[in-house]
């Protein structure tokens, strides 16, 4: 691949831009200038940097972001800034899409990625992709409360019983929650259905993946060692 043209393919400017990038040598490849624009290398794996910074060829895009609250799963939000301002123009220009939503309030681990196909995978209600919640409860958590959403709780407008995967107790006001489904406001709406309240959410794991100690707002790649799960599936 010509070198110009994987720096397009990485989000790192437009066709132009890039050419331009690469002949004023700020672009190194192997700890070395390159300034030729249709210099060819081998894409996979290839580490570069460009003004300093470095980078890792990526065929796909697949991120890790801590959500904060007050951000909108949205590229056109309407209230609140857009998760998509917390990363930076190369992933934005490489067309990255939140997996799934999280609601405003809700803090946690966010999937974003440009592979259509794994957003499809990992959304599909076929595949039962579980999600791991830390559930922040106004009322006291009863022994009874995890059985209850284990054993399914009837909710508006759903024509069966709906259920955590699994539940448990973490403290007198704290459920751990997993979900391998994925309706409108479901842990909220479990909860209360249950006959307790949602004071906070928090999304610690989703696909396999978990979120780790990284800090509100800040984003990784999906490490190696990782794999994002496609599918629980029964």
């Amino acid at each position: 691949m010509r070198l110009a043209q994987l720096l397009f393919s990485q989000g790192l400017g437009m066709r132009r831009e890039c050419a331009a990038l690469v002949a004023a040598g700020e672009v190194r490849v192997g700890g070395r200038v390159v300034d030729d624009p249709d210099a060819e290398v081998e894409p996979v794996g290839l580490e570069f940097s460009v003004r300093g910074e470095r980078w890792t060829y990526r065929e796909r895009a697949v991120v890790v972001l801590h959500k904060p609250a007050g951000f909108e799963c949205s590229l056109q939000p309407r209230h609140h800034p857009s998760v998509m301002s917390l990363l930076p123009p190369a992933l934005r220009r490489r067309g990255v899409q939140p997996v799934g939503h999280l609601d405003v309030d809700t803090t946690g681990l966010l999937l974003l990625t440009d592979d259509g196909a794994l957003i499809h995978r990992l959304t599909s209600p076929k595949r039962h992709v579980a999600k791991v919640y830390e559930v922040t409860t106004k009322h006291a958590a009863t022994p009874a409360l995890p059985q209850r959403l284990v054993d399914g709780v009837q909710l508006v407008d759903e024509p069966r019983p709906v259920r955590a995967a699994t539940c448990e107790a973490t403290g007198p006001h704290t459920l751990r929650l997993v979900l391998t489904e994925g309706k409108y406001h479901q842990v909220k709406r479990m909860v209360a259905a249950a006959g307790n309240r949602v004071e906070a959410l928090h999304r610690s794991a989703f696909a396999g993946v978990a979120l780790g100690d990284l800090a509100p707002g800040q984003w990784r790649w999906i490490g190696p060692e990782e794999s994002v799960a496609p599918s629980t599936s029964r």
